[in-house]
């Protein structure tokens, strides 16, 4: 029998455990059986007065999370569901390859960071933290302050993670989505409107979540040609990007017609001007952003090829 697992994971203080009693009290596990795993020991304690169906058992050392452990739990606590508190200095490869039994699903993952050390955090400890938010269903980033709020929306963060809800939840109990639907982060009045090496990635997500702000607009920037081989016929010129770490380089390439395409070489970069427009396409599943492109010409590569967020 399947058991679902829902995964809470962050950092101290970010906020892991007032969740968690908040989730037990609002009847998250009164119905059902549910086995509580608790990783990491902060400050704050579960609820006493929401654990009446629910069994908590604390792992101290990462070594001893193990499949064989889980499966002795579910065989003497026999969970309909479990929740894992999970500590924020271990890998969560580790327990997706190695530690869940087979039976025991990931439902849900939900992250919470402390937004006022979420800089040091990624600066210092850049492949825990962005796994953290690149794996999330849920993200919440909490004590935020106004001034934190807009810093942390200028980190373009959708980028790391397109589908996960991120709310930002503020010092007095109030909270918002990370996206208002109003931030643009360029000149649209700019013709055309340069697109600097550095900000491509800023770019592109703002382009792919709101194609229509561009249309009939002229953009100017360098770009790393690049011929579909799944879409024969089709240029899709970008830039490689760094999501999270070295081992997660991705290319991120946007439709692109013109009549000289064809004679640059994939991987030779290119100065290009081009008119935007929304069309439909099979590549992106129904309507995105195409690159008519006026001029495009072979160019020296950027200082830093790779674009990061």
């Amino acid at each position: 029998m399947d058991i679902p697992v829902y995964l809470v994971v962050g950092f101290l203080d970010g906020g892991k455990t007032n969740f968690i009693n908040g989730i037990l009290e609002d009847g998250f596990a009164r119905k059902d059986r549910t086995l509580l795993i608790c990783c990491e020991e902060g400050d704050e304690a579960y609820d006493p007065r929401f654990l009446n169906n629910v069994t908590v058992v604390n792992v101290e050392d990462e070594d001893d999370l193990k499949c064989s452990q889980l499966k002795a739990w579910e065989k003497e606590y026999r969970p309909k569901q479990v929740i894992i508190e999970y500590n924020g200095m271990w890998q969560l490869e580790r327990l997706y390859r190695e530690v869940l039994p087979a039976n025991w699903v990931l439902y849900q993952i939900m992250s919470f960071v402390e937004s006022g050390s979420f800089d040091l955090y990624a600066k210092n400890m850049g492949q825990l933290m962005m796994e953290k938010i690149t794996n999330a269903d849920l993200l919440v980033f909490n004590r935020c302050t106004p001034e934190l709020a807009e810093s942390l929306r200028k980190r373009t963060l959708r980028m790391v993670n397109r589908r996960a809800e991120i709310y930002l939840e503020y010092e007095d109990g109030t909270s918002e989505d990370y996206l208002t639907g109003d931030e643009c982060p360029f000149d649209l009045s700019q013709e055309p409107i340069e697109i600097p090496d550095e900000d491509f990635g800023v770019w592109y997500v703002d382009v792919m979540d709101h194609p229509e702000r561009y249309e009939g607009k002229m953009v100017h920037m360098k770009l790393v040609m690049c011929h579909s081989k799944k879409y024969p016929g089709l240029h899709c010129p970008g830039r490689f990007a760094m999501i999270c770490c070295e081992n997660d380089i991705q290319f991120l390439g946007l439709i692109a017609r013109g009549d000289t395409l064809d004679q640059y070489e994939n991987r030779e970069w290119l100065e290009v001007t081009a008119r935007m427009s929304v069309e439909k396409h099979k590549a992106y599943q129904g309507a995105g952003p195409v690159m008519n492109i006026l001029s495009a010409a072979p160019c020296a590569k950027p200082a830093q090829e790779v674009v990061t967020f």
